[in-house]
């Protein structure tokens, strides 16, 4: 391990000029490559990094360091397969009816979707009227139990 003197004049000017003192815990929990504050107080009491300023034991860091947190998120990947709950085409589709700002060129404000869970196959139908979905779906409802 090797130790490290931070009382250089540029240094302090730049905590200075940045509105912060050198005895800011946020400043030396940033500047050591985000350790925590036993890792800190370690530091202070082996004296490894000179200019340190001594903490109290009652300082703690007021604000979550953002840096930290997204450092600590974990994104785990998406399945290498994915799993259907249908065995065969058609045995199960999933439907929804959605909306858009602007109308279609048929002047359609709606469409609803129908897609197959095992194939994944999608039907899309527009809609002028939300109400037209109750019999748009019974009627492609039939057209399916037919096919199957």
């Amino acid at each position: 391990m090797f130790t490290l003197d931070v009382n250089m004049l540029e240094v302090n000017s730049m905590l200075l000029t940045h509105g912060k003192g050198a005895g800011d815990i946020r400043i030396w929990h940033k500047w050591v490559g985000h350790v925590n504050l036993q890792c800190l107080k370690q530091m202070e009491k082996k004296n490894l990094v000179g200019g340190l300023p001594k903490f109290g034991i009652e300082e703690v860091m007021s604000k979550v360091c953002e840096a930290c947190q997204l450092g600590k998120q974990v994104k785990h990947p998406f399945p290498a397969q994915t799993t259907h709950v249908s065995s065969k085409p058609l045995e199960m589709i999933h439907s929804n009816v959605w909306t858009t700002k602007t109308k279609s060129i048929r002047r359609c404000k709606y469409y609803m979707s129908f897609i197959d869970d095992h194939i994944r196959k999608v039907w899309v139908y527009f809609m002028k009227h939300k109400g037209q979905y109750l019999s748009l779906s019974s009627k492609y409802s039939k057209y399916f139990r037919s096919c199957s």
